[in-house]
């Protein structure tokens, strides 16, 4: 999945949202600056996940071999 083109597309739009919605200036009250904070927080999730999930992997492999 993680070397999909696909993959790649929807990384790089994160990014660019990412980008757009980690700015707490353009917040015009308290419900928006929250609701940014949640859409910040499921991005970096997203942006996280191939990392954490090869990482998960390799340990998971690690324990199996030995």
């Amino acid at each position: 999945m993680f070397a999909s083109q696909g993959w790649k597309d929807l990384i790089e739009d994160a990014k660019t949202m990412l980008e757009a919605y980690n700015r707490i200036d353009t917040a015009e009250s308290f419900e928006d600056f929250h609701k940014r904070k949640g859409q910040v927080d499921i991005l970096l999730w997203l942006l996280s996940l191939q990392e954490t999930s090869e990482q998960t992997y390799e340990e998971l492999a690690n324990e199996t071999s030995v």
